[in-house]
């Protein structure tokens, strides 16, 4: 694939994958991408998964003909991107690694070497200059891991951005880059808002007119509308007015009643609300969509007198990525001690910029008269705010 007249792209696509990091569900594959930037000096940027080591060493190889590349940029080191270091170096063992200091003590750990007698160590502003094309270095440090760097191509105007920008999915599948690159942003990311927020401001004055990221596709037009959605979601900002409701239930009376509350929101007027049922749902999935709506409905069973595991395990994964800046409504069912509320309000506790809505809900077993009136309570206060 050709980027630029220079640049060309040398990553793979695995269709095999069912996990991605062994908790990321990606039906439709993950792509490893890697480039390769021709010029008086070739630098590759970024290895792929080991898995895909042939295929990976025959493109290289195909682009370059007899050339040989001077330099290898390594802007992140989780596996999936830097496994293939060795494997490069074993090819043409006269490549200059080129890396943060922090990126080395990690090939330490992986590799048990730093490759002291060939690297250039990196930081933030340093510049390589490979004849036409002259690379600049921007420090993305927890975006999202410390040792990440990102390349400025200034001839090209394209940005290298390691694992930001990215999404699931494989290049030669057609899906909605928004909906998969803001389950793998805040799946992935979503914990590091500040330091996208750095990022951000980093970048704002360069003329980009291209991102490679090392994730989903080479984005070369509206660079605008990926680079807002990265600053609302590291904002955490809701994108869009709309209503989550995630619930449990167990023998289907928790189920009726947010599915009547949903009805009543619709008759208030409210219509965009969508119904998760946290038993069955995709967990990473419901837990980007509650980031991209400004409302949140929780309904939960009591179980063992507390929470409905499922629930719980939301939850949290809600919490430990900054949930904020959104209005959360709560609704209990016990068929003899309604009790999931307290412990759902325990474990927000900590967190900032949430507003609990006024009116909460009690199911005894199932909906009757009383439920009712607090659904419909509910439902208009949703709908008012």
């Amino acid at each position: 694939m050709l980027i630029t007249p220079d640049i060309k792209y040398v990553g793979v696509n695995d269709h095999d994958i069912q996990l991605f990091e062994g908790l990321y569900e990606v039906p439709n594959g993950m792509a490893y991408n890697s480039y390769l930037i021709l010029d008086d000096k070739i630098a590759i940027l970024d290895t792929v998964d080991e898995g895909f080591k042939s295929p990976w060493m025959m493109q290289i190889k195909e682009v370059l003909g007899e050339r040989r590349p001077d330099y290898l940029i390594v802007h992140h080191m989780e596996p999936d991107h830097s496994a293939n270091i060795l494997h490069l170096l074993e090819e043409y063992p006269e490549v200059i690694l080129v890396a943060s200091a922090k990126a080395f003590e990690m090939m330490k750990n992986f590799f048990g070497t730093d490759f002291e007698d060939q690297r250039v160590v990196i930081q933030e502003g340093d510049k390589l200059s490979l004849g036409k094309h002259e690379l600049e270095f921007i420090s993305a440090p927890m975006v999202h891991w410390p040792e990440v760097m990102m390349t400025y191509d200034a001839t090209d105007k394209v940005l290298f951005s390691a694992d930001g920008f990215g999404k699931f999915g494989t290049l030669d599948v057609d899906d909605d880059w928004r909906e998969e690159a803001r389950r793998y942003y805040i799946g992935i990311v979503g914990k590091f808002g500040m330091p996208v927020q750095h990022l951000l401001g980093k970048i704002q004055h360069k003329e980009i007119q291209i991102i490679c990221p090392l994730h989903g596709p080479v984005l070369k037009e509206n660079l605008a509308y990926y680079i807002g959605l990265y600053d609302v979601w590291s904002s955490y900002q809701p994108e869009e007015e709309g209503i989550l409701i995630a619930y449990t239930s167990v023998y289907g009376n928790t189920k009726k009643a947010m599915h009547l509350l949903a009805d009543k929101l619709k008759a208030e007027g409210y219509t965009n609300v969508h119904l998760r049922d946290l038993t069955c749902a995709s967990m990473t999935q419901t837990v980007a969509e509650a980031f991209r709506f400004n409302k949140l409905v929780l309904a939960s069973t009591t179980y063992n007198g507390e929470l409905f595991p499922t629930m719980r395990d939301f939850i949290h994964r809600l919490k430990e990525r900054n949930y904020s800046n959104r209005t959360v409504a709560f609704v209990e069912n016990g068929s003899w001690a309604p009790n999931a509320i307290k412990f759902m309000k325990e474990l927000f506790a900590k967190s900032s910029g949430i507003t609990f809505a006024e009116n909460t809900v009690k199911i005894w077993s199932v909906v009757n008269p009383n439920t009712e009136k607090e659904l419909e309570a509910l439902a208009k206060e949703l709908c008012n705010q």
